[in-house]
């Protein structure tokens, strides 16, 4: 994320927005970009109107455009009845909403989010989901970071998978779960003794499992004999999901 904001510099590679070099061309680059970063970062004293107009002239926003480009950018936060609230009296969601906001006061064509509902409760994440959604349909194109799985599975088109720092698969939601995962998934709690024999047994005719404390997870079971996965005891099926490809992917969980 540093090194597209042109706040990093690249050692090797060469990184373009939209043809622009972020290098050669940094400040071409930067006006079609907007950015939410991780750390709120707004002044605590003035308010939201207040911290949008200042953002609003650092992008260099034409004065004429600016009163339109904040109102805009307040509706976007749900915030135009708050909108001359001091930010040190809004809650946690209503400052991340803000911060979404304050990304698109340019009329970006590229968005970087950084992580934008980390630490926020789920009914405040959800509420931000919407506004990404928003966002993402009104044909600008975003870049998120999310160590939440179930956010990438609802609102990306195209997913890349990190791990140290390095793409491992890269593809639609739908895709990665078809190749790495498979569609459907069986479920089985019991022992540790149990589930390894699980998983050997599973092991023994190609199929991959998830152990996840007390279940193990069978992947890819759409064209297994349901004689067979009975056999190995009561068993819930579940579709695969995201979670399933990260795990399988990198072998850590999402808590690592």
């Amino acid at each position: 994320m540093r090194m597209i904001t042109g706040q990093t510099r690249a050692t090797s590679g060469k990184i373009n927005v939209l043809d622009h070099d972020v290098v050669t061309d940094t400040r071409a680059a930067r006006r079609v970009l907007g950015v939410c970063p991780q750390q709120d970062n707004m002044d605590d004293q003035q308010t939201a109107r207040e911290n949008l107009s200042l953002w609003a002239a650092l992008c260099r926003v034409p004065r004429a455009e600016r009163k339109s480009a904040i109102a805009a950018a307040l509706e976007t936060a749900q915030l135009i009845d708050r909108a001359d609230e001091r930010v040190t009296n809004l809650s946690g969601g209503m400052r991340r909403r803000l911060l979404l906001g304050r990304a698109f006061v340019n009329s970006p064509k590229v968005v970087l989010l950084d992580e934008p509902t980390v630490g926020l409760d789920p009914q405040v994440r959800s509420d931000l989901w919407l506004v990404v959604d928003k966002m993402r349909r009104s044909g600008v194109t975003i870049v998120m970071s999310t160590h939440y799985i179930e956010e990438a599975e609802r609102l990306a088109d195209d997913i890349a998978i990190m791990n140290h720092g390095r793409i491992i698969a890269r593809g639609t939601p739908s895709d990665l779960r078809r190749v790495h995962a498979g569609s459907e998934a069986v479920e089985y709690v019991g022992s540790p003794e149990t589930l390894d024999e699980i998983a050997s047994k599973a092991a023994s005719i190609g199929l991959r499992t998830r152990r996840a404390g007390l279940s193990v997870s069978v992947l890819g079971v759409e064209n297994t004999p349901v004689a067979t996965l009975e056999s190995w005891g009561r068993h819930s099926r579940r579709a695969t999901n995201l979670e399933d490809v990260f795990v399988l992917l990198t072998g850590e969980s999402l808590d690592a």
